[in-house]
């Protein structure tokens, strides 16, 4: 495999890392966001254009630099700039366009491959559930775990100690005025029961320091 050959193979690598994060967050949105049924034809649509979009790139990317290297040819001063091209310059500019091209072509063949859509879709939505897993395990772990078990503990006390003065404190003072008040209009109830008092992870005799 040649170098150009090399380099459009790396681009369609990259545009295809592109295209599998963008639709992984299509399926986050429409699945867990709008808690709709996962299905692969469902998201081909924006598989397909997604494609076609990155292709688009590729190719405005090789207009501009035809038209840098048409705007180096003859010149033989020194640089201004880094953009600022010369003659010299013209041969790279020329491989350079070769390979946006070729990506763009590769993409475009993608694009128009129900078996690639298809897998990318697949490779997206792995990817979208591996993220689902982490945090629900992330999750769990904080809201498992056990001071002593904690490395962090000591080291973030203070943090949290903070926090419930200025956040937990002020909740739970406005939640008993509100059940002490019955004439608390329906605003201040929904504000109420949407933020009771909730303190998980904190060991219950910090609050006597």
């Amino acid at each position: 495999m040649g170098k150009t050959a090399e380099a459009i193979a790396e681009g369609v690598s990259i545009a295809s890392a592109a295209a599998r994060l963008a639709i992984r967050n299509r399926i986050l949105v429409e699945t867990i966001a709008h808690d709709e049924p996962f299905d692969v034809v469902a998201f081909a649509p924006f598989a397909h254009e997604t494609l076609l979009g990155l292709a688009d790139e590729q190719e405005q990317a090789a207009a501009m630099v035809r038209r840098q290297r048409k705007k180096a040819w003859g010149k033989f001063t020194d640089p201004d700039g880094t953009h600022d091209y010369r003659d010299r310059d013209t041969r790279n500019l020329r491989k350079r366009g070769r390979q946006y091209a070729g990506v763009a072509k590769a993409l475009r063949a993608m694009a128009d491959d129900p078996h690639v859509v298809r897998t990318i879709i697949e490779q997206s939505r792995d990817a979208a559930w591996g993220d689902v897993e982490a945090n629900l395990q992330r999750r769990l772990r904080v809201e498992g775990m056990r001071p002593e078990l904690d490395p962090d503990y000591d080291r973030m006390r203070a943090a949290r100690m903070q926090s419930i003065r200025l956040v937990d404190l002020p909740r739970l003072a406005a939640h008993k005025r509100h059940h002490d008040d019955p004439e608390t209009d329906a605003a201040a109830d929904v504000q109420a029961t949407a933020h009771s008092p909730r303190i998980s992870g904190i060991d219950v005799s910090e609050l006597d320091s």
